[in-house]
């Protein structure tokens, strides 16, 4: 078996789509086409909008497409102390800093400053409390992405050189395995963004970051709507000394009006009666070619992983 290790990380906000089920079978394919090992984390972080029941409800429907893991299930929910023990390392490096402005106060200061977020384009943090508290109560934790942005664009940060993106004119450069080159303006797109939000949740960004470091994670296959978080993935797992997986954004199916199919917006849970038609369907999203009538579901998970790994061009 080679040293790859992807995963499929759901929330369990309720269960598995045809959007969701096109992410878990191209990470499992990935997987398989790389002899590898595939590994399934629940990101119940989120613990308001999350249930034990749309977890067991996920992992059952897992199992019916025969996409089994190949190690015990991590859950976010438990992973506290180690997200803890990253945010002290960060803060102890000057790289996080607390934060006492709410949303009113953030959309204050943008509107001081005449500056109007869109629906596709929000604001960057103004940066209010990067240089202290100002005597107020803090209430959630930031990354100093303005401040380590600019120690990496000078060259004077030695965990970065290793890592595999790029500062060329204030911009990051990635490389997406499916869209090619990416680049953003990480300060300017979202500022220093949270790290612990004020309700005392962990944010997305640290817990992804964390949990890829401690489970290995060598290969990232996910929804394409992620792909613009992963320069501040990349530059969390830089601040942290963390390796760096590779990255592949799959496209996303949409609904009727043209929105992704979401589970926020009512998305229907895909039906796991008949795996193989749910199967095929995510497969032709993908671009892989029809299995072969009536075959069994294994024998089509073989025949698209051997097509995944021609398609993504694959050593044998």
């Amino acid at each position: 078996m080679s040293g790859y290790v992807g995963r499929f990380a759901p929330s369990p906000t309720g269960p598995l789509h045809a959007g969701s089920v096109v992410a878990a079978l191209a990470s499992w394919l990935d997987a398989r086409a790389h002899g590898g090992r595939w590994l399934v984390r629940i990101e119940d972080v989120d613990r308001p909008r999350c249930s034990a029941q749309a977890a067991a409800t996920i992992l059952r429907q897992l199992a019916a497409l025969g996409l089994h893991a190949d190690a015990p299930v991590l859950w976010q929910s438990r992973q506290g102390e180690a997200y803890q023990r990253a945010l002290d390392a960060l803060a102890a490096a000057g790289l996080a800093y607390p934060c006492a402005c709410s949303r009113a106060d953030i959309a204050a200061a943008h509107r001081a400053a005449g500056r109007t977020a869109t629906r596709h384009q929000p604001l960057p943090y103004p940066g209010t409390c990067r240089a202290g508290l100002r005597g107020r109560a803090p209430r959630a934790w930031r990354f100093a992405c303005e401040n380590y942005w600019s120690e990496l664009a000078l060259g004077q940060s030695c965990k970065w050189n290793d890592a595999p993106f790029s500062i060329v004119n204030n911009t990051l450069h990635w490389h997406d395995r499916r869209l090619g080159a990416q680049v953003q303006n990480v300060p300017q797109a979202v500022g220093d963004f949270v790290l612990r939000r004020a309700d005392g949740l962990w944010a997305y960004q640290l817990a992804v970051v964390v949990d890829d470091g401690a489970q290995g994670v060598t290969h990232v296959v996910r929804g394409e709507d992620l792909a613009d978080n992963t320069p501040r993935q990349l530059l969390l797992q830089a601040a942290l000394g963390l390796p760096a997986p590779r990255y592949l954004h799959t496209p996303l199916v949409r609904a009727a009006d043209g929105e992704k199919l979401s589970k926020q917006h009512g998305a229907p849970a895909v039906q796991t009666h008949a795996p193989l038609e749910t199967l095929q369907n995510a497969a032709a999203v993908l671009g892989l070619p029809a299995a072969p009538a009536q075959t069994l579901t294994a024998d089509a998970l073989a025949h698209w992983s051997h097509a995944w790994r021609a398609l993504y061009n694959l050593p044998l």
